[in-house]
């Protein structure tokens, strides 16, 4: 990330909107031909500063594609975050200027700011468009380039992340643009007031489902940002809807670049979370949560116990659909207790690839999506991407609920494996740095994997293989999810093993699954027995698929 690849993106980004508003899109993009609902642009806000005036472009100003716009629409509208990662605030402003230069109408939110509420803006103002400068939960010499996409109301895809075949389109836009040099840069961009991130709060505040029986106050929560944005939101969400401020770690309660109490600022490392549960032992809390810095996810503790992400997802989707019933997603690398819980409510169930982007497509009136790196959807109208404030703020909606009765999340985990069984998930990741061909190992390993796969797990013999690059060649439904780098190892235990390259980052990933039945009437020692049990053969499988990788 710099200057010129920030410019050309943000240039063939404008290029593309540009030529999809004129009708000379492919027809195959995520939205009709034609720009999505717009509103005027924002006026600026009282602090605006007199170097950046309100847009003032009109349906008759020349655009870098050499295609205005057409009469009777204005420009299209393209919102812009970052986080507080070095150069995010630079390449933000980068953005906007070339975005106005282009013809653009641009609108900068206050810096820094979470990537949920650059989310929410872009449905909220009806934007064509948005970019978040961050690279969420990667190590802090990284940056990145986050895009969404408007489209017309009730399309699914509204505010989502960018898919094929829109992202190769953006990527052939931007291998046309010239030299970064050359690009005109505009001052005609509305920088924009705390207005967006106050709706944010209230709308997300709003999505607190309670009983009624009061008590919220009574919940302590443990958390931090991990050195991230997500502070002031955070705590403003939780007290707007009624629960105690939360006890924050205050050496990582501010933002800073270097993340220097940790090695990587991603909760899912180990050791990462140790300052936040060293913070819930001191004050007793009932809840320990940590966002990752751009705070899109969310990572749960209760009596030092880190909960999987699937763990959350089920307590999550149980949750929701308690008052808002509906269809639910999750992906391919997931637990399938979401599927086990979906048929017992008979409620429609999608599996999809990787990624919020596709988990947000799944059906239009998604009421709960989630996937197991801690990323959750409980208000998919509202935001739809992941979120960890909202669902850090149901969390602990669920850990009010039970402190009421005497409970603790662990106990509602217990109440979910009566229900539906026991499913054990962990994940196995090689880590693939210090190495230039790191991505040439990668692409070795599957190659390996799918030319010889293996034909058991440590003593678990595999009983079927699904390749997901080929699925028509595996029995897969066409249609069900598109080809990927992905290969499925199912066992005769019942269990499952999913092999993928990292999308973020230079590692190989693997996602374990062990399911053991559980009676529903079994009582505390049945179901300790039957965790201790699960939990053995979850070592045994995770130290043979790591043998495997390491050795391919």
């Amino acid at each position: 990330m710099n200057t010129a690849v920030v410019r050309r993106a943000a240039a063939g980004l404008a290029a593309w909107l540009l030529a999809r508003q004129a009708g000379t899109a492919a027809s195959t993009t995520s939205a009709p031909t034609g720009s999505a609902p717009v509103t005027p642009a924002p006026t600026a806000s009282p602090s605006t500063t007199p170097t950046t005036p309100t847009t003032s472009a009109t349906s008759a100003t020349p655009t870098a594609s050499g295609l205005p716009p057409r009469d009777d629409r204005p420009p299209p509208l393209v919102v812009v975050g970052a986080d507080a990662r070095h150069g995010s605030e630079r390449f933000a402003f980068d953005s906007v200027r070339v975005l106005a230069g282009a013809g653009l109408r641009a609108a900068l939110l206050p810096v820094p700011v979470p990537t949920p509420v650059l989310a929410f803006a872009v449905r909220h103002l009806g934007a064509d468009a948005g970019i978040m400068v961050t690279a969420s939960h990667n190590p802090a010499t990284d940056n990145g380039y986050k895009v969404y996409l408007g489209a017309p109301s009730g399309d699914p895809a509204n505010g989502a992340q960018i898919v094929a075949p829109v992202d190769s389109e953006i990527e052939a836009a931007i291998d046309a643009v010239g030299p970064a040099a050359s690009l005109p840069l505009g001052d005609g961009w509305t920088r924009l007031g705390e207005e967006i991130r106050s709706s944010y709060v209230a709308a997300a505040a709003d999505t607190l489902r309670t009983d009624g029986a009061g008590g919220l106050a009574d919940v302590r929560v443990a958390y931090t940002p991990l050195h991230g944005v997500g502070a002031d939101t955070f705590e403003a969400v939780f007290t707007r809807a009624g629960l105690t401020a939360p006890f924050m770690v205050a050496e990582q309660v501010r933002p800073d670049p270097d993340f220097p109490t940790v090695p990587f600022p991603n909760p899912e490392e180990p050791g990462v979370m140790d300052r936040v549960l060293a913070l819930g032992r001191a004050v007793g809390a009932d809840v320990v949560i940590a966002n990752d810095p751009d705070a899109d996810r969310c990572a749960v503790a209760v009596n030092d116990r880190i909960l999987t992400g699937d763990e959350v997802g089920m307590l999550l989707a149980e949750e929701t659909l308690r008052t808002r019933p509906g269809p639910v997603a999750t992906t391919i690398v997931s637990s399938r207790a979401l599927a086990a819980l979906a048929a017992a409510h008979n409620l429609r169930f999608s599996e999809t690839l990787t990624g919020f982007k596709w988990i947000m497509r799944a059906h239009p009136d998604l009421a709960f999506g989630y996937e197991e790196a801690l990323g959750y959807a409980v208000a998919p109208d509202l935001v739809r991407d992941k979120d960890g404030i909202t669902a850090a703020l149901a969390v602990a909606g669920i850990a009010a609920a039970d402190k009421r009765r005497g409970r603790t999340l662990l106990d509602r985990l217990d109440d979910l494996a009566r229900r539906y069984g026991l499913y054990v998930t962990a994940q196995v990741s090689i880590r693939l740095t210090g190495s230039s061909d790191s991505t040439e190992r990668i692409s070795a390993i599957m190659t390996a994997l799918r030319a010889d796969p293996p034909s058991r797990f440590g003593d678990t013999a595999v009983v079927g293989v699904h390749d997901l690059a080929a699925p028509s060649a595996h029995g897969r439904t066409a249609g069900s999810v598109p080809p990927a780098d992905v290969v499925v190892f199912l066992l005769a235990d019942g269990g499952r093993v999913v092999v993928r390259p990292s999308g973020t980052e230079p590692k190989i990933k693997s996602y374990l699954e062990v399911i053991a039945p559980v009676d529903p009437g079994a009582d505390a020692e049945a179901l300790a027995a039957a965790r201790q049990q699960a939990d053995t053969r979850m070592a045994t499988l995770r130290d043979a698929v790591r043998r495997l990788l390491l050795d391919l």
